[in-house]
């Protein structure tokens, strides 16, 4: 009977490790402003890795949002931003492309496309005077397959099933400037 506990609980352990999750994240100054940079689990489903490979493009949103707490009436939000990101495959290529906005990068492998789109690097979130109050601000980070590009059929699918919504939490932290 435990043998049979253990075989049902360890092929669960694969379905559990799929979808995304903040690692770390912080915020430098520099002359130019503050500069994120951030870093993500992502494990995609084998449905996701499939329609990537059969041409269907995935967006992912990472949302930045900047706080300042007050005692007195609602936080104050200096700063929301979010980021778009693609991932598309060309199969005369044999590539997988990796665009935000004008930029991109090809790459041979999923995985290396994971790999990069894990790691914000460098993202300009606040111009220098933006945290000219005295006092701690709270940051929150967090990455989203945006369904709403999907094709129609396939944003009924993501409302149904599970390996389609692949969301992190918020990651949170303070910030001193």
């Amino acid at each position: 009977m435990l043998a049979v506990a253990l075989l049902a609980w360890a092929s669960c352990l694969p379905a559990m490790a799929q979808g995304i999750a903040a690692k770390s994240a912080r915020i430098a100054a520099t002359p130019d402003g503050y500069r994120l940079d951030a870093q993500f689990d992502i494990q995609f489903t084998p449905g996701l890795e499939e329609a990537v490979n059969r041409g269907l493009p995935l967006h992912f949103v990472v949302e930045f949002e900047l706080t300042k707490p007050r005692w007195y009436w609602f936080d104050e939000r200096p700063v929301q931003l979010s980021q778009s990101y693609k991932i598309t495959y060309m199969p005369l290529l044999r590539q997988y492309r990796l665009s935000s906005g004008s930029a991109y990068q090809n790459f041979t492998r999923i995985d290396e496309v994971i790999a990069a789109l894990s790691r914000v690097r460098g993202w300009t979130v606040a111009d220098r005077g933006a945290l000219d109050r005295p006092g701690e601000y709270q940051a929150a980070i967090r990455m989203r397959l945006d369904t709403a590009q999907l094709p129609k059929p396939f944003q009924l699918n993501a409302v149904a099933s599970r390996d389609w919504n692949l969301t992190s939490d918020w990651y949170r932290w303070s910030v001193a400037p």
